[in-house]
């Protein structure tokens, strides 16, 4: 299958993208390359052929011949969607329908696009299937909830959307994300020795490793047509549930001379929401997520060890997406639209 991947230099991308390849799959890549260098990074591209340009810039040509967009491109967390609002929902709303749209006109067959539990936002206690009620409380959730509205009705015998609502990602890739619930608890112990909470620890957050994210893409990219055509699947595992604070004591637990501390400001998450993810395992048998958040949680440590990560580089622009963003536009490289600036990429 010719798949075309956006997002594909980015923290999920950077694990699905060897996945597709070791399956034999003709993968190229499409990102605007914002996050070069970051995390664990080797200096080695992804050995595909890349298309370098903002998802908002995608021409019809650029889409001819492919069997299948795989879409993760996007603004990528709430704090870079509330930095700027509008942005967010030009990028993952308005770019991801018109990406779409010219996918159908292209000819490309499949669209799976990289949802969100997020979008059930403020949802209590209770488990959430697939057929709940959204309620986003952020500009990324709302991006979300209103490309899934407007993709939707363009399924037909010829175009094929699914929506792929992950979980809160967690594990290493080489573009490693401090700025994720298990992510970032981990650095804060391992380089400071607290395990600090933001919040006061009581949302409720379901967790999916990104090998599991990419196990599902790839389940879907292969699945029958009228398994997957213009459904919607929660990414991750029911039993992957947890509260902040009982993520925060696995992570005490797994790092030496660790302790769990909150933050001075600390205060209740609007986002709360508990995840039922059993419709992807019953209708993709090929789907079998391998981790749990405690792996997870021992394996971002070992990585962290490995790459003597320290306080001041976990909490540099490397890691955490919105000071790389800030970095950029400190430097003039890119404007406040987050489009590159005439000085281009070379630059970054």
């Amino acid at each position: 299958m010719r798949i075309l991947l956006t997002g594909h230099d980015g923290y999920t991308g950077h694990v699905l993208t060897p996945m597709l390849l070791e399956r034999g799959h003709d993968v190229t890549g499409l990102d605007s390359c914002l996050y070069d260098g970051c995390g664990f990074s080797t200096g080695k591209e992804l050995p595909v052929p890349v298309i370098r340009k903002d998802v908002r810039e995608v021409q019809l040509d650029d889409l001819r011949g492919f069997d299948a967009v795989a879409h993760l491109a996007g603004i990528s967390n709430d704090p870079l969607g509330d930095l700027a609002p509008q942005t967010t929902y030009a990028i993952n709303h308005e770019a991801s329908v018109r990406l779409a749209r010219l996918a159908k006109q292209a000819g490309v067959q499949r669209f799976v696009f990289s949802s969100s539990c997020s979008n059930y936002g403020a949802a209590g206690d209770s488990y959430l299937k697939e057929d709940a009620s959204f309620n986003p409380v952020t500009p990324y959730a709302e991006s979300k909830v209103w490309t899934e509205r407007d993709v939707a009705p363009m399924a037909d015998d010829k175009f094929s959307p699914t929506f792929l609502r992950s979980a809160t990602a967690f594990g290493v890739s080489t573009r490693l994300r401090g700025d994720l619930v298990v992510n970032n608890l981990v650095g804060y112990a391992v380089t400071s020795g607290q395990v600090l909470i933001k919040s006061d620890g009581m949302p409720w957050r379901p967790l999916v490793h990104i090998e599991d994210i990419s196990r599902a893409f790839v389940a879907v990219l292969e699945a029958p047509r009228d398994l997957i055509h213009n459904e919607s699947f929660n990414v991750g595992q029911t039993a992957e549930n947890y509260r902040v604070r009982e993520i925060a004591q696995m992570v005490a637990e797994v790092v030496p001379n660790s302790k769990v501390t909150f933050a001075g400001d600390a205060s209740p998450d609007a986002r709360n929401y508990r995840v039922n993810c059993d419709k992807i395992r019953e209708v993709l048998p090929a789907f079998d997520p391998q981790w749990t958040v405690r792996k997870g949680v021992e394996e971002v440590y070992d990585a962290y060890c490995k790459h003597g990560t320290t306080s001041e580089e976990f909490l540099s622009s490397s890691f955490v997406r919105l000071k790389r963003i800030r970095e950029l536009q400190s430097a003039g490289k890119l404007d406040d639209t987050l489009s590159w600036r005439s000085m281009g990429r070379s630059a970054a």
